[in-house]
């Protein structure tokens, strides 16, 4: 990669940080270019130099924040399925992936849920393609846990994995919010526990 594009990656990613915290506080509408653009430290001709409006530059940051999210759970299944471990051992890895992603980026996850229940944005067709490509990780799991006899048939594939998916965001942002004494991994123990008894049957 040259170093045009070196900066260029790094100045949109300051743009990212910037937004995703200005309207964690105070809200999208609230919110103006100026704010972000100096929050990052850039010029305002910046901002527009790399996305042409606010808007576009929140349904880029929905794009890219979920694709970090996607790829940390597809790299936590192929490498519990490099090192022989099962399905349940494969979705209890993206558990704790979905964990350690959310703890590491609260201001974005609050901004993704909040997002999901809005319905007059202009992004929301690109909201529903990212969470999609979320859910097709955890499904394909399911799938081949389903195949090899792991996963009982009678799963409903699609509903188990956005309940899956679901439990790991509100667990996540329940502790930030009104339990942040207990630690990631006492989380994460707890979810193992809800997985084992109701998607693999053990427990």
């Amino acid at each position: 990669m040259d170093s045009s594009s070196t900066r260029r990656r790094a100045t949109r990613q300051k743009l990212y940080d910037a937004a995703v915290t200005l309207i964690a506080e105070q809200g999208f509408s609230a919110t103006t270019v100026d704010e972000i653009a100096e929050r990052a430290g850039v010029a305002k001709g910046t901002v527009y130099y790399n996305f042409a409006s606010k808007s576009v530059l929140f349904e880029d940051l929905l794009r890219h924040g979920v694709g970090l999210l996607t790829a940390s759970l597809r790299d936590a299944a192929e490498r519990t399925a490099r090192e022989g471990g099962g399905t349940a051992d494969a979705l209890d890895a993206m558990i704790r992936a979905g964990l350690a992603f959310i703890d590491r980026s609260p201001a974005f996850t609050q901004l993704y849920v909040a997002e999901l229940w809005r319905t007059n944005r202009a992004w929301q067709s690109t909201l529903m393609v990212v969470r999609q490509e979320v859910l097709a990780v955890v499904e394909g799991v399911l799938r081949e846990g389903v195949a090899n006899g792991e996963v009982s048939e009678e799963v409903d594939i699609p509903l188990t994995a956005a309940a899956l998916v679901g439990m790991v965001l509100v667990a996540a942002l329940d502790r930030q919010a009104f339990q942040p004494e207990r630690s990631l991994d006492d989380v994460h123990a707890t979810l193992s526990r809800l997985l084992q008894g109701r998607v693999t049957g053990k427990g």
